[in-house]
């Protein structure tokens, strides 16, 4: 399915969804992304605990939360493909960052740690049925289909990605 299918785009989530190219399968999206920071790799070495503000994230914090939500994007995914009719809720992005404790952690071991949740993301997706892709739940207050989520996942990595170009490796 590509995201001609979302019979809608929900707000908050829209600003990922729109970084997905419109032809782009989801698995396919997912698959190719797997890889997305792979070439960041050695930059990111260097620049593991540069922020380029006070009170900003290191890249390792980054790369942390974009695992973390990821995890958290699939748990949604799952409960809403089942049909949960409990509103999920959020998280604070912040405080999961500050205790997650990443600095004994290096840059290729969150990289293997992506690479894994995302592998999982993958084989989640590849069971869901169409009706279950177009499925919707209430996620944060927000309706959403798991499909929405799923080109949520792929768009706020691709987002990140933006943000460590754009603003760590100036440095």
């Amino acid at each position: 399915m590509t995201k001609s299918d979302l019979k809608f785009i929900p707000n908050f989530f829209d600003r990922y969804i729109k970084l997905v190219d419109n032809n782009i399968d989801l698995i396919d999206g997912l698959k190719s992304s797997e890889t997305i920071f792979e070439d960041l790799a050695k930059k990111l070495i260097s620049h593991q605990e540069y922020r380029y503000e006070l009170n900003k994230w290191t890249p390792k914090e980054l790369l942390q939360h974009i695992i973390d939500a990821e995890r958290i994007f699939a748990y949604r995914a799952l409960s809403i493909s089942r049909l949960e009719p409990m509103d999920l809720l959020g998280f604070d992005e912040n405080l999961y960052a500050k205790n997650a404790h990443v600095n004994h952690r290096s840059i290729e071991d969150l990289l293997t740690e992506f690479r894994t949740v995302r592998q999982s993301t993958i084989h989640l997706f590849e069971s869901f049925n169409e009706e279950m892709l177009h499925s919707t739940g209430i996620s944060s207050e927000i309706k959403i289909s798991t499909l929405a989520i799923g080109f949520t996942i792929i768009g706020h990595a691709k987002h990140h990605l933006n943000i460590l170009n754009e603003r760590y490796l100036i440095a």
